[in-house]
């Protein structure tokens, strides 16, 4: 097992770029795949497209994101990718739907975004979680579902 323990840089930093490609064409960069909510963590255990079994251990103040370079040595690098993140998009009917929508997304702590008078809600969960919380605004037709 190989246990990491902190983060060297990132992918786009320019001293790295240039060892991770020369790395990339010998194949000898391994990848952690994520979801958002595995990034949040600082101690657990994962495996690379690899195969190889790894032991994370950040302190409180790092955290996981696309692209961040765990391990980069002459023989081999370990970088972390995020899963593509989707999100469910909702445009209420009127002002009072719209406050009744952010009401809700914001009591449930969902994580939202907005764009052209559509919410859009980071879907962390099975999908019908906030379709069934939100069920009573689209029955009615004061929320629409819209393609994100």
């Amino acid at each position: 097992m190989l246990h990491l323990t902190k983060i060297l840089g990132y992918i786009a930093d320019a001293d790295m770029s240039e060892r991770l490609h020369r790395l990339g064409h010998v194949g000898q960069v391994e990848t952690i795949l994520l979801q958002r909510a595995d990034a949040l963590r600082h101690r657990f255990r994962t495996t690379t497209d690899r195969g190889t079994d790894i032991a994370i251990t950040l302190d409180r103040h790092e955290s996981l994101s696309d692209g961040a370079v765990l391990l980069l040595t002459e023989e081999r690098a370990v970088v972390v990718r995020m899963t593509e993140e989707v999100w469910l998009s909702f445009v209420p009917r009127d002002a009072a739907a719209a406050l009744e929508l952010g009401y809700v997304a914001g009591n449930l702590h969902w994580r939202v975004r907005f764009s052209d008078g559509t919410l859009q809600i980071a879907r962390e969960g099975p999908e019908e979680t906030y379709l069934d919380r939100l069920r009573p605004l689209l029955s009615s037709g004061r929320v629409e579902r819209v393609a994100a």
